[in-house]
């Protein structure tokens, strides 16, 4: 019998190492090296030889090359990759267009952000289309889940009975019996228990609530192990691949929101979604950063209510403030998540530091692109911005990484520093060089158009840019970032003082 052996696998990027260390030779983390046991085994040499033992190519009594098993491209079928819809527009936009069939699709998020009362009311939407639909859950019990359910009206249609007392009791309707046959609720850790449900049962959708949380026996790792999550990702992938079976799995996050557990997860699987958002705000964002069946970087946007999670008709109306005050220091840009634009109102402030070094925060903009601007505005139009804190934030907290916003953030803090207003109906787009010149963008089209559908009157936009003649909105091109200052904001009063004035001769 081959004897065992011990080798220390790192927690964090999964890396092997035959001795233990106190600092990952991979990734150069430290104390995340664990002992894992392997079972011995005679691994069958493999006799193929290679370029040093080949003989040299001397043309003769050589067979003509053949395939064995490869095909050619032109010989591919090629067919439309079906998909069936989840019951929620805003996550069938962050897949793609629905759910494929026979795919894994991961879904990674912070403690209560609402992973699970997603996933539960998907489960419900579909078990009214498809007829079995398998909901695994490896953290809480079949009370727990029918609790919950309960809460967000799941499986239940509540009607009132006759009067007991001096209230009404409400009970379950007839039908309900018919969702009760197509969902079903597996409270299992045990990854074979799992297997052999998804083999027996066959459902067309599956999911798994967490991947951490399950374990392979044969493994002598903990649940949630490099080791156990990549071992069970890969057994839950060979079957749901044989079985063409759909699985939605549940990743827990770590403190510094990446998925737990090896990076191989992330390749395993065929998208990666984000549920993230504030805790205390009402909306969450569902991020797509992996799709091997559609576009990255598209969102979904869902509120959380009492009854649980509703869909988001209009993302641009939630993250744009009231523009009927005019307030100093505020900006409209258009930003682009995927194929989506949404357009956000910027909220900045300027004011003298009290400390040695002045202070710089942000709120869903990052931080080192507002150094960078700050800089700009510093050399490039004169600011004495070295001396002044800096604030800036995005309304309703929505990250906005991508450079097209960067003349939004700049003319915001302008505006602040001179305590002028910035007209509310003019959106500002381009991204601001170090030179101080005002750069092209992508998808400036589809950016106009959100603009003009949402009822603004200008843009100012880079010069050289390329958009239809006709999208309703009058166009301001600029090369420089003082241009669009003097653009923007207006040189020589308020221009809540011009609509004062312009609403008092009209009255007159």
């Amino acid at each position: 019998m081959a004897k065992s052996r011990t080798i220390y696998i790192c927690s964090a990027c999964g890396a092997e190492s035959p001795q233990w260390l106190g600092k990952c030779p991979s990734c150069d983390t430290y104390g995340t090296l664990e002992e894992q046991v392997m079972a011995g085994g005679n691994n069958p040499a493999v006799n193929r030889p290679g370029w040093q033992n080949s003989r040299p190519n001397n043309g003769k009594g050589q067979r003509n090359p053949q395939p064995r098993i490869s095909v050619r491209f032109s010989e591919i079928t090629q067919y439309e990759q079906e998909r069936f819809p989840s019951g929620y527009g805003e996550f069938d936009r962050v897949l793609g267009g629905g759910i494929v069939p026979g795919s894994l699709v991961l879904i990674g998020g912070d403690p209560g952000i609402g992973k699970s009362t997603l996933l539960l009311q998907v489960t419900n939407q579909l078990a009214q289309r498809l007829p079995r639909i398998l909901y695994v859950s490896a953290e809480e019990s079949g009370q727990q889940i029918k609790l919950r359910a309960a809460r967000l009206g799941v499986g239940v249609v509540a009607v009132e009975s006759e009067n007991n007392g001096n209230g009404k009791e409400k009970k379950a309707s007839e039908s309900t019996s018919e969702l009760d046959n197509h969902l079903y609720v597996l409270p299992e850790t045990d990854l074979e228990e799992i297997l052999r449900e998804l083999e027996s049962l066959r459902p067309q959708v599956a999911v798994i609530d967490s991947i951490q949380t399950l374990y392979f026996g044969a493994l002598t790792s903990a649940p949630g192990s490099v080791a156990q999550v990549r071992e069970c990702t890969s057994a839950l992938m060979q079957v749901a691949k044989r079985e063409n079976i759909t699985l939605l799995i549940v990743g827990h996050v770590t403190k510094e929101g990446a998925i737990a557990g090896p990076r191989v997860l992330e390749h395993l699987v065929d998208t990666v979604l984000y549920f993230e958002g504030d805790r205390y705000a009402s909306h969450r964002l569902l991020r797509s950063v992996k799709n091997r069946f559609g576009a990255t970087h598209e969102i979904g946007i869902f509120e959380m209510v009492d009854h649980g999670l509703v869909e988001v008709e209009n993302p641009s109306e939630l993250f744009l403030g009231n523009r009927d005050e005019f307030s100093p220091g505020t900006a409209t840009v258009v930003a682009c998540e995927g194929t989506r634009p949404i357009v956000v109102e910027l909220q900045a402030l300027v004011s003298p530091t009290s400390y040695a070094s002045p202070r710089r925060s942000t709120t869903g903009i990052e931080y080192n692109r507002l150094q960078q601007i700050l800089a700009v505005l510093e050399k490039r139009v004169g600011i004495p911005l070295s001396k002044l804190d800096a604030y800036v934030a995005s309304a309703g907290g929505l990250g906005v990484e991508e450079p097209a916003a960067d003349l939004g953030v700049a003319i915001a803090v302008v505006a602040s520093f001179r305590d002028r207003v910035v007209d509310p109906r003019t959106v500002l787009i381009g991204e601001v060089g170090l030179g101080g010149q005002v750069r092209l963008v992508s998808q400036m089209e589809l950016r106009l158009k959100e603009a003009a559908k949402l009822g603004f009157k200008r843009a100012i936009v880079p010069r050289g840019q390329v958009y239809p003649e006709d999208v309703g909105l009058e166009i301001v091109p600029v090369g420089k970032v003082i241009e669009a200052i003097v653009a923007a904001i207006p040189p020589q009063q308020r221009f809540g003082e011009d609509i004062e004035d312009e609403e008092g001769e009209g009255q007159e």
